[in-house]
Parts: structure tokens; C-alpha cells; sequence
């Protein structure tokens, strides 16, 4: 039974690496960050889960991920996500598999303009445990069974570096650097149980790494990345989200992905996504460094705006972007996650997005 099992493993592990060198042929690759818009009975149903018996709440679960998967299929992605439709918030979500923190209400900002400083805030109370790792693993494994059989899947995650960004040290840590290095290990082991699942492709999202470039260690940022993965290299396809953030549509980091050369190209990754429209692609010459790395996911949809890219935009963009990154190497996608944008919206960005690429290749 052992061997027979070990061999059914092998398999499932075989045919991951083929769908994976498969996806890495298409030239112009479509994809997605990670997060999709919810619906609105998802929204209504997330602020008044006490009406809801267990039973229920699973099918609001399920309901939710065929949504999002749907949404994307029809849309013609090559590379799909569950939508994070189980997540409430980028961050916030995993706080609730941690151990070891408190609310802090006291230190967001409850009036005025949304933005980042009225998203929630952990005090540190004692060292960080995540006893029952932190719920990516049982994402993806709903994807899989939920998704089409010949469609490639990619899971993400946040990097601990990110991850700690909600965090307050308290007395139990010095600063954010030594709250990273007590989350590093707990992500570390969700990638590697993500790979056992036979997942093809990971996104360790890392948007606090870009956004604090230009006045952090670098060097610094690359040797955490690279720790964080160090388990899964070879093991599948290894991908990194780089932003200046999204909340409420509003970005918080300096907008320039040039503080990022040239310590980011020792980044340990498949492919590397950067949001380019909101730069107005003023940077996008500085791709060609990271494609002779490295694939180059762009974000050619801009995911703070509500005018609907057209087909020819669309390829326009795309077409600035093969001036620096071979096809072969290039993916695009919407500069950030879509959770922030409208599900009606969304749909038609991401068709016209597929449409374009399709048109080029």
C-alpha cells in the first residue's frame, strides 16, 4: 500500500511539474494577484455570519469560490486563485490563526478619509504560535476540488515581512524585523504544505517589501524572501507580488520600483509582478533587468480606476511591455488584487485584459 501510495504521489507531483512547464510555454500569460471581488450576498452574509448555522456558512464558502472561479474562467484567465473569498482582509484574515496577540483599537483612526491607518491593529502579548498552520492549505485544496481539471491554479500567501504589518511589538518583540523572523517559519510551513497538497504555483505576496524600499535594507528584504522560500525552491513555481499597496483603492508606498534595483534580482523566484499602470508605465524599461532574471508578471489593468480598459488599451500596454520582456517571459495581470474594485468592473477589465493578450499572441 506504501508503494502504491508513494507512486500515486509521484504522479500527482509529475503531472504539477507538466502543467507547470506548460504555463511557463504560454507566451503573454493572463493571470491574477490573488483576491477577487466578493459578491454582494458574500458582503452581507460576512457582517451577519451570527444568522448563519455551520452548514450554512460552509455553503456560503463554496458558493462564494465557484463564484469567483467562474468569474475568472469565463473571463479566459490562464492562471486562476479561489478569489481569497475566505479572507476579510489582506492581512487581518490570518491574524485569527495566530496565537500570541490582542486588538489595539486605540491605535487606528475611526473618522475621516479611509486609509491605511483605520485598518486594525495587533498588540503582541506573548511569543507567536500558529498551532494549525494558517489556512492556505485548506484554500487550495477547496480550489482543486472545485475548480475545472485542466485549469492551472496558484495559491497565495502573504510574506512574513507583510504579514507582521498590523502588528505591534509590545514587550515580547524588540521591532517589526524580530516579529518577521517569529512569522517566517509559520509561512515557510504553510509553502511547504501547499507543495505536499500539489500546488503549482505560489505567490508569496510581498507588497510592504516594495513599498518600504526606498528607505529600508534591501539587502535585508531579499535575505528574509529568500529564507522564507528556501523549502520549496524546485519544488514549484514560485512567484512574488510587489505593490504601494491597496486599500480602499489608495496606495501608501512611493510609487517606484527603481529603490528596488538591484538587490530585488536576487530574489528567489519563478516570476515577478509589479503594478506598472499606475506608474503610467514610466518605469517599465527597468523590466528588462528582472526579465534577464527572471519571468515578469505586469500589471497592465488599473485596479484604482473605474474606466474600463478597452481591447486596444489594453494591448497598447502590453506592446510597451514586449519592448523589454520577451513574450515567452511575460505575464500580465491588474496591478494589484481586485477586491477593492467592483465585481461588475472587474469582469469586464480582466475579458478585455484576456481578449488583448490573446489578440498578440
Amino acid at each position: 500500500m506504501k508503494i502504491i501510495f508513494n507512486l500515486q504521489c509521484s504522479m500527482t507531483n509529475f503531472q504539477v511539474l507538466i502543467n507547470v512547464i506548460n504555463m511557463q510555454q504560454v507566451p503573454i500569460k493572463t493571470t491574477v494577484v490573488g483576491s477577487w471581488p466578493f459578491p454582494s450576498w458574500l458582503e452581507f452574509a460576512s457582517e451577519n455570519l451570527d444568522k448563519f448555522g455551520k452548514a450554512d456558512i460552509n455553503e456560503i464558502i463554496e458558493d462564494a469560490v465557484v463564484n469567483a472561479i467562474h468569474d475568472q474562467v469565463t473571463a479566459g484567465l490562464d492562471v486562476i486563485t479561489d478569489g481569497e473569498q475566505t479572507r476579510l482582509d489582506f492581512n487581518l484574515s490570518f491574524y485569527g490563526f495566530i496565537k500570541g496577540m490582542q486588538p489595539n483599537h486605540e491605535e487606528t483612526r475611526k473618522f475621516g478619509p479611509p486609509a491605511h491607518d483605520q485598518r486594525g491593529k495587533h498588540t503582541v502579548i506573548e511569543p507567536l504560535t500558529a498551532p494549525k498552520g494558517l489556512g492556505v492549505v485548506e484554500e487550495y485544496n477547496r480550489l482543486k476540488r472545485l475548480a475545472p481539471a485542466e485549469q492551472i491554479l496558484k495559491a497565495s500567501i502573504p510574506g512574513p515581512y507583510t504579514l507582521s504589518g498590523r502588528m505591534l511589538p509590545g514587550e515580547v518583540y524588540k521591532d517589526r524585523w524580530e516579529i518577521t523572523e517569529a512569522l517566517l517559519p509559520m509561512v515557510s510551513r504553510e509553502l511547504e504544505a501547499l507543495v505536499a497538497a500539489g500546488c503549482q504555483e505560489i505567490c508569496i505576496d510581498e507588497p510592504s517589501m516594495s513599498c518600504y524600499a526606498y528607505k529600508e535594507d534591501t539587502k535585508r528584504f531579499v535575505d528574509i524572501f529568500n529564507r522564507t522560500v528556501k523549502g520549496i525552491v524546485g519544488k514549484t513555481r514560485i512567484g512574488t507580488h510587489l505593490c504601494f499597496g491597496n486599500f480602499k483603492g489608495r496606495s501608501v508606498g512611493k510609487k517606484t520600483i527603481a529603490p528596488m534595483l538591484p538587490d530585488f534580482l536576487d530574489l528567489t523566484v519563478d516570476e515577478l509582478h509589479s503594478e506598472m499602470t499606475i506608474l503610467n508605465f514610466q518605469e517599465v524599461h527597468l523590466l528588462e533587468c528582472f526579465a534577464e532574471k527572471m519571468d515578469v508578471a505586469v500589471g497592465v489593468i488599473d485596479v484604482k480606476s473605474y474606466y474600463i480598459e478597452t481591447v486596444e488599451d489594453v494591448k497598447e500596454r502590453i506592446k510597451m511591455c514586449l519592448k523589454y520582456v520577451p513574450a515567452e517571459k511575460l505575464a500580465v495581470a491588474p496591478d494589484c488584487g481586485m477586491s477593492q474594485t467592483a465585481r461588475w468592473a472587474t469582469k469586464l477589465k480582466i475579458a478585455n485584459m484576456c481578449e488583448a493578450a490573446k489578440q498578440l499572441r
